[in-house]
């Protein structure tokens, strides 16, 4: 369940980005209603789905499905010129969110191991000096 939240705040995101584009700096009253109302919802989803996956794979997959949204939507509606390249560069986009999406998070301080204090340069002390 937090994927399809974390999915439907993203298009909430594409919302509130093609809402603010069409609001000519928050000066036309609908476009700046549909504005507001959609990025407290869409941060709202952020937030509950970060409750179940790590920040940086729901920010990253939240940014970019939104990114990938607000473009497509663009070029759709004829507001953005379509081009092969973007359409190659959105498809990159959506298999880096695919990747993300499918990778499993190893356990907890599955990291690299922590260095010694005399492994460190910083740290490592410096040989002694006789008079």
């Amino acid at each position: 369940m937090p994927w399809v939240i974390l999915f439907v705040s993203a298009v909430l995101e594409a919302v509130w980005a093609t809402a603010l584009g069409a609001s000519d700096g928050l000066s036309e009253p609908v476009a700046s209603v549909v504005f507001f109302i959609a990025v407290v919802l869409s941060m709202i989803g952020l937030s509950r789905a970060a409750k179940h996956i790590p920040i940086g794979v729901a920010y990253a997959v939240w940014t970019g499905t939104g990114a990938a949204l607000t473009v497509t939507w663009a070029m759709a509606t004829g507001t953005e010129e379509a081009s092969v390249l973007k359409v190659l560069f959105l498809a990159g986009i959506i298999g880096c969110i695919a990747g993300l999406r499918l990778s499993k998070p190893g356990p907890p301080g599955n990291g690299p191991a922590p260095r010694s204090p005399e492994d460190r340069p910083d740290t490592a002390a410096a040989p002694q000096q006789t008079p």
